[in-house]
């Protein structure tokens, strides 16, 4: 056991070494951390050209050199000086920081467990100088090109007892390789390059950031990524986002940067899950590389001593933006995201059961969310006139029942249509124009019916030739559960229970909000509040935050300071634990400055019924059925996974089944 320490040691000064080394330990964690903090250095000094050298996993040795503005002979000594730097000067400057370092005590702590040497020269000097050891080192003449190198040696020399933390060389060789491909990353502007025990590793030139990305992320991130470009009054979000299908089992594969530092927020990884919400399957983690800008003065820097987490002024603002940016980035399907998308489909157009969302909204069929009749469902009312619902109406010959319309619409069927099973001899993969021909115009209006008939439907199958359609034609059903469509890479695939349950997952989504646009939170008023034991953080966010609580619905008072009563709910979640459900908001509130618990239950909820309105497997279509629901996989949002993020479609090109089969082999 430690001795005990004496009673009366009095107060003192501590030596400026011990300091560094305290100070080290918290910024000097592992080797690694020494490659973070001189790279940012380096890339603060205008460097375009970095070399990393590794030696024995950075343990032995960690030499950078970079082309930046070098620092003059009579600064070196400064450099290595505690909180010493050139990056701030005032209060003002700290709070609005530019630049990845700025604390002044890294040099210096790096060289308390050390050996540190630094050779620079500036542009305008006719050698480099060189300093060796500490701030009270000589700075001497030395040989060097523009630019500085950082020399340090035998980390944890003189402090043997954290050497002993270390893990294997290897260990910290791959988290010096990680810290480098992070700030990689953010810099395609620069070129780096990683050598270890004298092999090279890792380089990489100058060039966009979609090719940086692609060499550090690998080939099946770029091949499966969608862009981000979006900016709001001073925020600015940009970088690429993986597909659901280039999800991991692991949160691996996730780079997100503030002002170009990387980071690890709460805040900012909770917004691109919930934009990922209902497209990814299971426990999986989505991949992206994103990168933030925006007023330094709006973000702390300051939080963290190894600078990893920030701390936002306005959460709830940054929160939402990025969750919105990501969200309708991730709206385009992978069919369509390199192309024009057909137009999406207006929510006059839906019609979806009013009985099923009135259960829902726990409201009459006459309520003001009854989603009545219009163009979109043949001019049918579920109110007036005793006729049942144009939704639950009967059709012959169709596996859809009237979930699906042939003219693309999501709406029931119009009056007077009608679906003739396809000639025996008709062929299939329609052309664009023989699939246009399919319909007429068969009153004043212009609205169109189908009517298959036989001199519509070419004799042999043909290639589709228009671009518009990237999900092609179909060619058949298989076993009653996936749909085979030929487009013009090759082979489709569609699950079409799953495509289908995406297709209504929207349209009642987008019915919802059309109808609730312009109008407040529907709430609930409990006939007998619901109170619960609050603990202080509770109650604080309760009293901070009402008018954040109102915009979602919720009444929620402080009764005493260890109790809570929750006095009304939003409508749509009435039949919820009203005490499990504020505590979920009032935690995210407090967490991220608002909550999606509301939107998140409201979407479980439209997804089963999603679920159960879809058409189930072993329903045979006619093929118009088929290509009806190909068109509208293309018009709606999301529709390459259904909304519990199994994928609805896959491809199979030429190429693959051709050596499936061993052609030209």
């Amino acid at each position: 056991m430690n001795a005990p320490l004496p009673s009366h040691r009095p107060i003192q000064q501590l030596p400026d070494q011990l300091i560094s080394q305290i100070a080290a330990g918290e910024v000097v964690e592992r080797p690694s951390a020494v490659v973070k903090e001189l790279l940012e250095n380096a890339l603060d000094a205008g460097a375009t050209q970095v070399t990393i050298r590794l030696e024995e996993g950075g343990v032995k040795r960690i030499a950078i050199t970079d082309n930046g503005k070098g620092i003059p002979p009579e600064e070196l000594p400064l450099a290595l000086a505690r909180h010493a730097t050139s990056k701030i000067a005032s209060l003002s400057e700290l709070e609005n920081v530019n630049t990845l370092g700025f604390r002044g005590e890294a040099l210096a702590s790096i060289a308390s467990v050390a050996a540190v040497s630094i050779t620079s020269r500036t542009a305008d000097a006719a050698h480099a100088w060189e300093i060796v050891g500490s701030h009270q080192g000589t700075v001497s003449p030395s040989s060097g090109a523009f630019g500085t190198t950082i020399d340090v040696q035998d980390l944890y020399f003189n402090t043997p007892a954290r050497r002993k933390f270390l893990k294997s060389e290897q260990t910290e060789y791959g988290h010096c390789a990680e810290v480098v491909r992070r700030i990689a990353l953010a810099r395609p502007d620069v070129s780096f390059s990683l050598t270890h025990n004298g092999r090279t590793i890792d380089h990489w030139n100058v060039g966009e950031a979609a090719k940086r990305s692609a060499q550090i992320l690998g080939n099946d991130f770029a091949e499966a990524r969608l862009s981000v470009d979006e900016a709001a009054g001073p925020l600015r979000l940009q970088g690429y986002v993986g597909l659901p299908t280039a999800s991991k089992v692991r949160a691996d594969g996730q780079f997100f940067y503030v002002n170009g530092r990387f980071v690890r927020d709460k805040l900012l990884v909770h917004a691109v899950k919930a934009a990922y919400a209902d497209v990814l399957h299971g426990d999986r983690f989505p991949t992206y590389v994103l990168a933030l800008e925006l007023d330094p003065a709006m973000v702390d820097v300051n939080v963290h001593p190894s600078k990893i987490e920030v701390r936002f002024r306005d959460s709830r603002a940054v929160h939402q933006f990025v969750f919105h940016a990501v969200q309708r980035t991730l709206a385009q399907t992978s069919a369509t995201a390199h192309g024009n998308a057909p137009a999406p489909v207006s929510a006059a157009e839906i019609a979806p059961s009013r009985t099923s969302l009135d259960s829902i909204l726990g409201r009459s069929a006459g309520g003001n969310f009854g989603l009545g009749g219009g163009a979109g469902n043949g001019g049918n009312s579920g109110g007036g006139g005793g006729a049942s619902p144009a939704w639950r109406r009967p059709h012959e010959q169709t596996g859809f029942g009237s979930q699906l319309s042939p003219t693309f619409s999501p709406s029931p069927f119009p009056a007077g249509s009608r679906w003739d099973a396809p000639a025996a001899s008709g062929g299939v993969a329609q052309r664009t124009d023989h699939y246009g021909a399919l319909f007429k115009s068969d009153d004043a209006s212009g609205a169109q019916t189908l009517e298959v008939r036989e001199a519509a439907l070419p004799q042999a199958p043909q290639p589709a030739a228009d671009d518009d359609f990237p999900l092609g034609f179909a060619l058949a059903q298989l076993h009653g559960i996936y749909i085979l469509a030929q487009n013009r890479g090759g082979l489709v695939l569609v699950d079409m229970h799953a495509a289908h349950e995406r297709i209504l997952y929207e349209q009642i989504k987008n019915a919802l909000d059309a109808q609730a646009g312009g109008e407040q939170m529907q709430v609930q008023q409990l006939l007998i509040p619901v109170t619960f034991f609050a603990d202080a953080i509770e109650v604080g966010t309760v009293q901070e935050n009402q008018d954040t609580l109102k915009a979602l619905g919720f009444d929620i008072a402080a009764l005493s300071p260890t109790t809570l009563a929750v006095r009304a709910v939003p409508t749509l979640l009435k039949n919820a634990d009203a005490q499990t459900l504020a505590r979920d908001v009032l935690r995210d509130v407090r967490e991220y400055g608002g909550s999606r618990v509301l939107i998140e239950r409201r979407n479980e909820l439209l997804g089963t019924l999603a679920c159960h309105t879809a058409v189930r497997a072993n329903r045979i279509l006619a093929v118009p059925e088929m290509n009806a629901l190909l068109r509208q996989m293309e018009a709606t949002e999301r529709a390459d996974q259904c909304n519990h993020g199994r994928p609805t479609w896959v491809q199979l090109d030429i190429s693959a089944l051709d050596k499936l089969f061993l052609r030209g082999q």
